[in-house]
């Protein structure tokens, strides 16, 4: 039988706040927040400890958090940073092990199993990852061991966050004494809705949960969510009593099913046809860019959107099927114009993105009478060489030069954040 798994979910502290105030000292003692400080009505992304004691909260609105701390420093965003130090601590990781997962960019997965031999207990481990990752990044770490990932989670979000030392083992033999307790919406994966699901069934804790039968549970969650429910008991059951076979993997990419690319529009801006097409032309040149770099071509154009009068709010995705799969600009931006001239109710867009699916392996494609794609695929690729070489806005569409153009502001970011 093989030996029980030791595995660790490693969790950095306020991520992004924690980097800044790492690259400002005379910030150390002070609230700290990440978010645009031009932006009144912008979301914080981070909040450090000293911030939270005001009550300030991750995802409020910046001027919300003033309002609560007259004090607060709202530090701009640096996405490229944050990438750079959670690759960083990638690094640090595999030094230990050479399974390790990233969960998120602050967040990721070590099976140090077979480490414990030859770096001590695994409390040991976690204390020199710890130590480590505070001297090379200024983070503090927060780590949950347990012998299953769901239990490494769990143990980080309920325990190792909330303690003095940042760590805490969740296992078989503490989970009944530590876990089952808690509310059922700090079971991982349960969010508010669920949590009032779990409420009406008469289970308001974990432990509720996890002492059912299997079939029970499932005919609760029958008569409460409907038959298809099934497959959402069994996992909530098994989450509940840390049950979770799957393996720490380096390599977790499967295999690419789509290409997509969206934005979020600034409200009341885009109500103009002429002004949304720059837009989505703007988004299919990077699916297309993306595709080919990828070795993909598609067959299947979608296109999602949505809008509003300022009163009701509407929206659409809609999708068509090309002659021959692509990832040729001209091609794909035909389809999705005519998707968006035809759903579109005219009304202010708020959101727009394009999909391209049903993927193929470009390394053929069809040659047609009329037309020299051929031609178009060598020119389109020389583009993207110029691109990678001296970055996306060296050589653009004179369209993007627009007002509505939104390709330059995107090349500044990471993720809709500045770099």
């Amino acid at each position: 039988m093989p030996p029980e798994r030791t595995i660790f979910l490693v969790d950095g502290q306020s991520f992004y706040a924690s980097i800044e105030k790492a690259a400002h000292p005379e910030y150390r003692n002070k609230p700290v927040v990440v978010g645009d400080p031009e932006r009144r009505a912008g979301i914080i992304l981070a909040a450090c400890p000293v911030a939270k004691k005001y009550g300030v909260i991750n995802a409020e609105r910046i001027f919300q958090a003033r309002a609560k701390c007259p004090d607060l420093v709202v530090i701009r965003p640096r996405m490229q940073r944050y990438i750079t130090i959670s690759l960083l601590m990638t690094e640090i990781f595999e030094s230990v092990s050479d399974l390790v997962e990233p969960y998120s960019i602050d967040e990721q997965f070590i099976d140090v199993t077979g480490s414990i031999g030859s770096y001590g207990s695994a409390e040991e481990i976690a204390r020199y990852i710890q130590h480590y990752i505070r001297l090379a990044t200024g983070v503090v770490a927060r780590i949950g061991i347990g012998p299953s990932k769901i239990l490494a989670k769990m143990a980080t979000d309920n325990f190792a966050k909330k303690n003095e030392i940042g760590i805490f083992r969740l296992d078989y033999e503490n989970i009944e004494k530590e876990l089952w307790p808690l509310p059922v919406h700090q079971m991982f994966m349960v969010a508010s809705r669920m949590a009032v699901h779990f409420q009406r069934m008469g289970l308001p804790t974990i432990g509720d949960v996890a002492r059912l039968e299997l079939a029970e549970l499932k005919r609760r969650m029958r008569w409460e969510m409907g038959r298809q429910s099934d497959i959402q008991a069994e996992y909530y059951w098994q989450t509940a009593r840390g049950i979770d076979p799957s393996p720490v993997e380096s390599a977790i990419r499967g295999e690419l099913k789509s290409v997509s690319h969206g934005k979020a529009l600034k409200a009341g801006q885009y109500r103009k046809l002429e002004d949304l097409e720059v837009v989505l032309l703007e988004l299919v040149v990077e699916i297309c860019r993306r595709a080919r770099r990828l070795g993909y071509q598609g067959r299947v154009v979608a296109v999602g959107v949505s809008e509003t009068d300022g009163e009701r709010q509407s929206g659409f995705q809609r999708q068509t099927t090309l002659p021959e799969p692509t990832s040729l600009t001209r091609e794909v931006a035909t389809a999705a114009h005519r998707l968006f001239a035809t759903y579109w109710q005219g009304m202010s867009v708020t959101r727009l993105h394009v999909v391209l699916t049903e993927l193929t392996d470009d390394s053929a494609y069809q040659l047609t009478l009329f037309e020299n794609r051929a031609s178009e695929y060598d020119i389109e690729r020389t583009t993207d060489g110029i691109k990678d070489r001296y970055g996306s806005v060296a050589i653009m569409r004179a369209s993007s030069l627009l007002e509505a153009g939104v390709a330059r502001e995107r090349a500044a970011q990471i993720g809709g954040h500045y770099k």
